[in-house]
């Protein structure tokens, strides 16, 4: 074997298999100092091997960097975000993996607390994969349609220091289980989730919902009040407003026609990293890893399209009667360039929420990539109840004039 460098050598010696964890108990995890060379850190169990890279087999991750990320990683893991924000690092593969490995044998400059910790929760519905770091009052975060819990790395960090941040894989999605037959809609997610608190002895918590996650968050506040401390929710999945010209041919497509693949790999991957801004760099690049790893499944497949075409379905004037309820402290971050859920959704919102909070961002759909130090800064503020930038929304029509809206946004 061409002998690795010596950090490398180090932190594969170290390696604590406390934090990591690998479907099946092993993994493949490919990795590459530039300028010297790949290797491949073979875990099985309790055990790594550190050997030649195999190009012929495909590794579960890949972590790439230069010789001085792969030094600072050796002191404080915690220096991974910025790393790779830095293009010093680069992840791919299992974000599950790559990111859990790290975890096993980074250093920790700010105590064991601060240590990622990877792990999939067995609930009483199936097994739910999470990473989590902190200590201090929970904050469970839940990720948008074909989404993993990587799209909150960045938060995690931001909120560790205060609090207990929980990102986590909604089933069917990521490392999640992905259960046949499925409703795959609000209410089901949000079952599931009630399954996790209970299975972490977590009584109540906040909720950081992005999108999709962003409906589940407040699903959980509507059917399940008792769970919530408080909901902020990020450019929210919301029910339309308008009529959906496309309503009545969905409700004819099964999503169980999922489970056949008719267009090759390859060419699927080629599609979503064209259709993906930025797909081949940073975390967009890991995001499509991410989403492909699921959706090249059978079973992720119906996943998606089944929460796809739930959230197209929903019906809009149960949705917002029944949102009109909603008691909790709930903060609204929006993108004035959302062209997924429009900011105009806003005014709708305040028409019946006249207590929430809201915040606009000048992004798109992804306020924790897009403006990280601002969307951080408002969750920061809220989960320590003080005012943030925007303050309450004042109440303006009742939901007579919602109801007479006739566009989505």
């Amino acid at each position: 074997m061409n002998s690795p460098p010596d950090v490398l050598a180090t932190l594969v010696a170290r390696f604590d298999s406390g934090p990591f964890d690998a479907p099946g108990g092993r993994a493949r995890i490919r990795l590459g100092v530039r300028g010297h060379g790949t290797w491949d850190a073979t875990v099985r169990g309790s055990r790594v091997r550190l050997s030649d890279a195999q190009p012929g087999r495909r590794p579960d991750a890949e972590i790439i960097g230069d010789p001085r990320a792969w030094e600072r990683l050796e002191a404080d893991v915690g220096s991974a975000l910025e790393e790779r924000a830095a293009g010093r690092l680069v992840f791919r593969g299992s974000l599950h993996v790559g990111v859990g490995f790290l975890a096993a044998v980074g250093g920790m400059r700010n105590g064991p607390e601060s240590r990622l910790r990877l792990s999939r929760v067995r609930t009483r519905n199936g097994r739910l994969a999470i990473v989590e770091a902190g200590q201090g009052p929970p904050v469970v975060m839940l990720h948008g349609l074909g989404g993993t819990k990587g799209s909150f790395m960045p938060t995690i960090s931001a909120l560790a220091p205060s609090h207990r941040a929980i990102a986590v894989d909604l089933p069917g999605f990521g490392d999640s289980d992905k259960p046949l037959p499925a409703a795959y809609d609000a209410p089901f997610f949000a079952r599931w989730v009630v399954g996790l608190l209970d299975a972490l002895d977590i009584e109540r918590a906040h909720f950081l919902g992005h999108s999709m996650g962003g409906r589940v968050a407040l699903e959980l506040g509507m059917s399940h009040a008792d769970r919530v401390d408080s909901l902020t929710l990020m450019t929210p999945s919301l029910a339309w407003l308008r009529e959906r010209r496309f309503a009545g041919y969905l409700r004819l497509l099964r999503p169980e026609l999922g489970l056949l693949q008719v267009a090759p790999r390859s060419v699927v991957e080629a599609f979503v990293r064209r259709a993906v801004p930025g797909a081949n760099d940073g975390w967009a690049a890991v995001g499509v890893d991410e989403f492909l790893r699921a959706y090249l499944t059978p079973r992720g497949r119906v996943a998606f399209y089944a929460a796809a075409r739930n959230i197209y379905l929903e019906e809009s004037e149960e949705f917002w009667d029944r949102l009109a309820a909603l008691s909790h402290r709930t903060l609204f971050l929006w993108g004035r360039r959302d062209t997924l859920v429009p900011i105009g959704f806003a005014r709708h919102v305040r028409n019946v929420l006249p207590a929430a909070e809201h915040v606009e961002l000048d992004c798109g759909h992804v306020p924790q990539f897009e403006r990280p130090a601002q969307a951080h800064a408002a969750i920061a503020a809220f989960l320590r109840g003080a005012p943030v930038h925007g303050g309450r929304a004042r109440s303006r029509a009742g939901r007579s004039a919602l109801r007479a809206q006739s566009g989505r946004g």
